[in-house]
């Protein structure tokens, strides 16, 4: 048994400046993430700062820098944001995103800010006893060669071909999410799209936050295509499972012509990986099942696949088609 300190944080202030001067601490919000690398010896932090206790659990309008926003606390629970009215009336696809997670008992428990920051669920990384350069820098990928059905496709290295678990953040990333971060200078505003890193050669920084940053809450802009927008995941088994892939869109069509289209992928890569490209594609053209098909092949130009990752192309293709002609009222062929 490893001892360590429990502090419960009176405010965020006292939160930042508890974490961000002890280099061994790390807060604790619903846990659900945390508990689980603490039993098996992934986390070994020798103090907790309880945050989940803040407040930062309302969902509300707010005039944002550009416009209206629906302001999210980072600890309001996936359940209960899933379930909000208008998250599921002006954005869909984050609240099928977060029902498409994990199981109900753990969306009860689960935090949005938590939500964005949990860890890859690569066995590799969860298996103490093997080499992992995101757990163990500069030991040693053990999924490279090893196996690897889950691993990314799109922005892996060498170091590192985990991929990101959450489905919100997925969603998030399609929506233009923007994250509120408490740290020791002050507060800022980073976009989700910024928040998570591609491996590179320090697969062990998951983020782009600095130790003692404290997500506060997340801004949701609103916008006509967040209003026409939906989540596809492909998994193993229809719940309880983690994507093999996954899409996040967002839609607003003038006619059968594009007007703007947001489109968000998860399962392939480090990050949720927005497909930029394939938007800028369809942008401005008629919407059918080849112009996306199109998009999506540009999209995944630098794909890289081994044999045991291939089928993540063909299957990401056809989600992608189905999602996007589903949202423009056409059954896919």
């Amino acid at each position: 048994m490893r001892e360590l300190d429990y502090v419960r944080a009176s405010d965020v202030e006292e939160a930042v400046a508890l974490v961000s001067g002890d280099p061994d601490a790390r807060y604790l919000g619903g846990g659900t993430n945390l508990v689980d690398h603490l039993k098996l010896g992934i986390a070994r932090p020798a103090r907790l700062v309880d945050v989940g206790r803040l407040g930062l659990d309302g969902v509300e309008e707010q005039d944002g820098p550009d416009g209206r926003v629906l302001h999210v606390g980072a600890n309001v629970r996936n359940s209960d944001l899933a379930a909000h009215p208008v998250v599921r009336s002006a954005f869909p696809v984050l609240s099928r995103a977060l029902l498409s997670g994990a199981s109900g008992q753990l969306r009860h428990q689960a935090s949005t800010g938590g939500n964005l920051l949990q860890r890859t669920r690569c066995v590799y990384f969860q298996d103490v006893t093997t080499p992992c350069n995101k757990r163990e820098p500069g030991s040693g990928c053990s999924a490279v060669g090893g196996y690897g059905r889950q691993d990314a496709v799109l922005g892996a290295s060498e170091h590192c071909v985990a991929t990101h678990p959450s489905d919100m953040a997925v969603a998030m990333a399609a929506l233009d999410a923007v994250v509120v971060v408490r740290g020791p200078q002050g507060e800022r505003r980073v976009p989700v799209r910024e928040l998570h890193r591609l491996p590179g050669d320090r697969p062990d920084l998951d983020t782009t936050l600095e130790h003692g940053d404290l997500v506060t809450g997340v801004e949701l802009p609103f916008t006509d295509a967040a209003r026409c927008s939906t989540y596809l995941k492909v998994r193993d088994r229809a719940s309880y499972a983690f994507a093999l892939v996954s899409v996040a869109a967002a839609l607003e069509l003038d006619g059968d012509v594009v007007r703007d289209v947001r489109i968000a992928w998860g399962g392939v890569a480090h990050k949720p990986w927005r497909a930029t490209i394939a938007e800028e594609a369809l942008t401005g053209r008629a919407l059918d099942e080849d112009a996306v098909r199109a998009a999506v092949d540009a999209e995944l130009a630098d794909a890289r696949t081994t044999d045991q990752t291939a089928y993540k192309l063909p299957m990401l293709r056809g989600a992608t088609t189905r999602t996007l002609l589903r949202l423009a009222g056409k059954d896919p062929s």
